[in-house]
């Protein structure tokens, strides 16, 4: 979803296509810190 709502947005400069890339991007990063935590607090227990 990622690379089709940045080529999309590459091709045609349409300003929804991006907000969709930086939405999927921040949904990324969210989901990449949740499994850092899980992982640290599994390492503490």
């Amino acid at each position: 979803m990622r690379s089709f709502s940045w080529n999309c947005f590459e091709a045609t400069g349409d300003i929804d296509a991006y907000l969709l890339f930086k939405d999927a991007d921040m949904l990324m990063k969210q989901g990449e810190e949740e499994n850092l935590r899980v992982t640290e607090e599994k390492v503490e227990v």
